[in-house]
């Protein structure tokens, strides 16, 4: 009954945090990057509730379940590659001064390139709003009761609702709050895991030693790693989300600040989610790692400490899946639609975004009605992602000294994308990471047979 209450109150919460913030959005600026009046507070509290959503938090519980202390990685490489961003890009990013990543890419090359990435990235993260959606069904018919379909469904139409109303200006706003209750949960549930073992040395003794093997283990060798720094890694160094923060930042020494403060309190998140998931394994060993988390909640916690981990997650669903499901409006609208229609007013745009939420969030909730599985549903987007996107978009800042050339870019966003699609959707083996390779050797190659045939066609001039 205090399950259903807290949810009942948040989502009620959400929407009335939307209708406030409706009357504040007054153009463009506002809905899409809340101003770019971004504190650091607000940077990167918005950056740790987009990036600890509600799947990640059921993925890594189950890798901490079934592999133990290797799971950590699947977080720690987003800290690794916000540590990249923040150091090498943050400051670059946000001297541009846009909306959106594909209008990054149309400055580094052309608009024919800008356009190609934005349908990749609307493609792609579908998928990875979907997997929010595929979380909170799972969890909340677990922790609340009720079927995991009619969860989804509800789920989805709050957050779609949600996002409509306020925009850019009321996501940022809520969730640094949301951050603060994340954190609070997590460690609130570890402590009385740790509690309910005996401290660290009783997790070791439920154990066995394979479980606290790092950073490699049995489970989780040198290939998983390199997957995992790759394919789920580069979609920090560069990701929609992640430049949908920047872009809001006031100027570049914030933007730089919050992304490196983000990597430095995302290890402490990643490291206590990982220990209830090896705290779960140790108490209920016979359950299935997606249980997890839910299982430590009902079984484990107090019920009012367990009603504020059960909002610590329904932050954590709802401040990831926004986040994700405006940038890809955002990108549809502005990236997609308004390259065909550039008469389009601000209030024109701001409507058409509006919409584009709603069928972009229908979309990913039929997408995840039918995967049913969370990490195939995120990597399925990291990898057509990052193998399209991420090498084009690095390079693109080197683009004089390293001599791509827009055709060169183009050859890997839609070569990479496709031999990454082809991996997923026939399973083939070691393809996943090959298709990054195969975007890099199409992206220097093609930019080398440019330069020649432009060269030669100077030189017959």
């Amino acid at each position: 009954m205090l399950g259903l209450i807290v949810v009942v109150v948040y989502f009620l919460a959400m929407i009335a945090v939307g209708l406030v913030s409706r009357r504040k959005v007054r153009g463009a600026n506002d809905f899409f990057v809340a101003g770019r009046k971004g504190s650091s507070l607000f940077i990167t509290g918005s950056l740790l509730a987009t990036i600890v959503g509600g799947s990640a938090i059921m993925v890594t519980t189950s890798l901490g379940f079934t592999q133990g202390l290797t799971g950590v990685w699947f977080l720690l490489v987003g800290s690794i590659g916000l540590a990249v961003l923040g150091f090498f890009f943050a400051k670059k990013v946000r001297q541009f001064g846009l909306y959106t990543l594909p209008e990054l890419v149309g400055k580094q090359y052309d608009q024919r390139i800008a356009l190609v990435a934005s349908i990749l990235i609307v493609v792609a993260w579908i998928g990875v709003i979907a997997a929010q959606i595929i979380a909170a069904g799972q969890i909340m018919s677990i922790l609340v009761a009720g079927n995991p379909t009619l969860w989804m469904v509800l789920f989805a139409g709050v957050f779609i609702a949600y996002t409509i109303l306020g925009g850019q200006y009321a996501v940022i706003r809520t969730d640094t709050l949301q951050s603060v209750v994340i954190f609070a949960g997590i460690f609130a549930a570890l402590a009385v895991v740790f509690s309910r073992l005996g401290g660290w040395s009783g997790l070791e003794a439920s154990l066995a030693p394979e479980h606290f093997a790092f950073p490699l283990s049995a489970q989780f060798g040198g290939y998983s790693l390199v997957k995992f720094l790759l394919l789920v890694g580069l979609t920090y160094v560069v990701g929609p989300d992640m430049y949908s923060r920047l872009f809001c930042a006031k100027d570049v020494k914030t933007a730089r600040v919050s992304v490196l403060w983000a990597a430095l309190l995302l290890i402490p998140l990643a490291l206590g989610i990982t220990f209830i998931g090896m705290g779960a394994s140790a108490l209920f060993p016979g359950i299935s790692p997606e249980q997890a988390f839910p299982t430590v909640i009902n079984e484990v916690l107090p019920p009012l400490l367990g009603g504020l981990v059960l909002a610590a997650l329904l932050c954590a669903f709802m401040s990831s899946a926004d986040t994700v499901l405006l940038t890809a409006s955002t990108i549809l609208t502005v990236d997609i639609v308004k390259r065909f229609k550039p008469s389009l007013s601000q209030k024109q745009t701001i409507s058409l975004s509006r919409w584009g939420i709603v069928v972009l969030g229908i979309c990913a909730l039929l997408l995840a009605l039918y995967l049913k599985g969370i990490l195939d549903a995120i990597l399925f987007a990291y990898t057509i992602y990052t193998a399209g996107v991420v090498l084009p978009v690095i390079a693109g800042f080197y683009k004089k000294r390293l001599k791509v050339t827009v055709w060169g870019a183009l050859a890997a966003i839609i070569g990479g994308g496709t031999a990454a699609l082809i991996s997923k959707v026939f399973d083939i083996k070691y393809l996943d990471l090959g298709a990054l390779f195969i975007s890099g050797l199409l992206l220097f190659v093609g930019s080398f047979i440019d330069r020649k045939i432009r060269s030669r066609r100077l030189d017959r001039g």
